[in-house]
């Protein structure tokens, strides 16, 4: 998948292809559906297939003061589509100026003479333009007049009749429930970010943490995950079963929260190796809450039960050492979960 910053002077491979309109955070069933609408009529029709999102997210351009709320930035979010089959990515700069372009001036500048696209699709509920005036209706009557073609895709829901939301998503991540989050997302949800020197604490107990710094994420509930590590290799991604503790280690005084990260003996390697690399974390399972302990001989045994308690998790899951997709059947049985 090729990714464009700019929708202006694109190559000609780039232009003329289906696009698909939105913003995906979290990249969720309901956005892949719009995603995998356009991937159909690509193929369909011979054409390449794009997706366009906005970036940063138009929330953190308007309300810079509120906490990280986002579920993928656009490293993740790039994975994401891509694992889709998309061909080409538009990322779309959004600023202050930006939301002043009418919604009229979008689809007649950036959709009809800066990609050329052949065919707009978009979900039910995607709006845009200057005081998001522009909708589906708009993309429609516009389609008509340029000569492109448009689909608009009807609201995706689950088994349940409820629609795939990014707001129940973050809600779900917030209290500390990870399984009905991955049933809604269809994937595990992941946060990554630099391992950083720690204070080496985990080593003298006998388990040795890496400790990922991440920022611009949806803070998860604060406590201990079964989780599942990706190591960058080139091209590769190397998987490694692990437990964490996402938190402020009350047991030793506090201090900022910090993700901490332990794997499992039997899954290969050591975390000394890993400072400074980017580390994916996903978040199979919440355990427990953190919590102050009386020593460190406490903290042992509750860590020995943690690491067993996450390998049984893990073990219950799908595609054991990778991030596997989250089939729809579990989506019932994640909604009582943690």
């Amino acid at each position: 998948m090729r990714i464009f910053r700019h929708y202006t002077q694109l190559p000609q491979e780039a232009r003329g292809s289906v696009v698909a309109l939105g913003n995906f955070d979290g990249v969720h069933r309901g956005h892949q559906a719009v995603i995998e609408s356009a991937g159909v009529l690509a193929r369909e029709n011979g054409l390449a297939h794009a997706v366009m999102t906005f970036e940063p997210h138009p929330r953190s351009v308007f309300q810079p003061q509120i906490p990280p709320f986002r579920l993928t930035p656009l490293r993740i979010k790039a994975r994401c589509i891509e694992a889709l089959g998309v061909d080409h990515l538009f990322v779309q700069h959004f600023d202050r100026e930006f939301a002043q372009m009418e919604a009229e001036a979008f689809v007649s500048g950036v959709l009809c003479e800066g990609v050329a696209a052949s065919h707009v699709v978009a979900g039910y509920d995607f709006v845009f333009g200057h005081g998001r005036k522009g909708d589906c209706d708009l993309l429609e009557r516009m389609a008509a007049e340029r000569g492109f073609a448009f689909t608009q895709v009807p609201q995706a829901t689950d088994d349940s009749g409820a629609a795939y939301s990014s707001t129940k998503i973050r809600d779900l991540i917030v209290a500390g429930k990870p399984v009905a989050a991955a049933a809604l997302l269809g994937r595990l949800f992941e946060i990554e970010g630099r391992v950083v020197s720690g204070a080496g604490r985990g080593r003298t107990i006998g388990f040795p943490t890496a400790n990922v710094h991440f920022e611009d994420f949806l803070l998860p509930a604060t406590g201990v995950y079964a989780i599942r590590a990706g190591i960058d290799e080139g091209a590769e991604t190397l998987w490694r079963d692990g437990v964490a503790n996402f938190g402020s280690r009350p047991t030793f005084g506090g201090g900022e929260k910090v993700l901490e990260v332990h794997f499992f003996a039997d899954s290969g390697g050591e975390c000394d190796d890993l400072l400074g690399r980017h580390l994916r974390v996903a978040l199979a399972d919440y355990l427990r809450p953190e919590k102050t302990f009386d020593g460190v001989t406490q903290l042992q045994a509750q860590i020995a039960d943690d690491i067993n308690a996450a390998k049984a998790a893990l073990a219950e899951l799908p595609g054991a050492g990778e991030v596997a997709e989250i089939p729809p059947s579990l989506a019932g049985a994640a909604g009582g979960t943690t």
